[in-house]
């Protein structure tokens, strides 16, 4: 624009009066104009280089992706197996080659809501100490089946899991009577004294049948708050993971068929699903080695 040619004084208007007009500074002009004229050299991350390629590391990544049970997994997980697996770099860095290369998790956008009424942790410091418990439903090829599931609170273990064609009072408490053999060793009056059960208000968890058993197992009744599903969210963090990596990935012609593969899956997860809040460390490394303290205490 400085270099037009005015119509009636015939003279070019200049970078002075442009930017006088246009109120703009005339370093700024001179400023752009340079960068314009320099030539641009590739730009490169700050930092030092790593010790492998983003090429390489991403080939890494994918091959790590592809031998894992699991499906969803984010980078930080990402980031825990390659150091496994001796390959040592940044989170940062594996998010960003994820990304460059489309292999990050799908991620669901959530719906803004209100304020909660559980604002605190629902995580305990022990195992066995809170166990949640929660119900879903798969598609099979003699009907519906409903799951059942148990997860501790403090090691995000799977402590029992069950399938049934019926999804009944009695049917829900199969977990619990599995979680109570394997963690107290028998099913008893009073073995799990100590022991909360967390649930939501589902007809199957506040029937008098559910509640009676156990109160006389000795754990007690801790309901989560109606509305507030993250007050239950150990459970349904388990039960997404289910889907993601079984239910919604396999076809089961019978409920047995879907029995088998969820006991399956329940060691896979146990020995080798990675807990984040624990230093990336699978759920049943953490009951171990708090039994492990324990006795060394006794």
């Amino acid at each position: 624009m400085s270099q037009t040619v005015s119509a009636s004084a015939q003279r070019p208007y200049g970078l002075a009066r442009v930017c006088k007009v246009w109120r703009l500074s005339r370093a700024t002009v001179s400023r752009h104009r340079q960068a314009a004229n320099r030539p641009t050299a590739p730009r490169r991350r700050p930092g030092p280089p790593g010790a492998m390629a983003d090429a390489e590391l991403a080939h890494c990544i994918r091959a790590l992706l592809e031998d894992s049970p699991f499906h969803g997994e984010g980078y930080r997980k990402v980031w825990a197996r390659l150091r496994y697996a001796g390959v040592r770099t940044s989170p940062r860095r594996v998010l960003r080659v994820m990304r460059a290369h489309g292999l990050l998790a799908h991620q669901r956008p959530g719906a803004p809501r209100g304020p909660r009424a559980h604002d605190g942790t629902i995580t305990t410091a022990r195992v066995d100490e809170m166990w949640g418990t929660d119900m879903t439903a798969v598609a099979t090829g003699e009907g519906t089946a409903a799951v059942f599931i148990a997860v501790d609170h403090c090691s995000a273990e799977c402590v029992g899991i069950h399938a049934s064609p019926q999804a009944t009072r009695h049917e829900a408490l199969e977990p619990i009577r599995q979680a109570v053999r394997g963690s107290f060793g028998e099913v008893g009056k009073d073995v799990a004294r100590g022991l909360s059960i967390r649930h939501n208000h589902g007809s199957q968890y506040m029937s008098a049948d559910f509640q009676r058993e156990i109160r006389f197992l000795g754990a007690r009744s801790s309901p989560a708050f109606v509305r507030a599903p993250e007050g239950n969210g150990c459970a349904e963090r388990f039960i997404r993971t289910l889907k993601e990596n079984l239910l919604w990935v396999r076809w089961f012609d019978t409920i047995e068929d879907l029995r088998q593969a969820l006991l399956e899956f329940q060691t896979t997860y146990n020995e080798h699903w990675l807990i984040e809040r624990h230093g990336h460390r699978p759920p049943a490394t953490i009951r171990r080695e708090q039994n492990v303290n324990m006795q060394n205490a006794a």
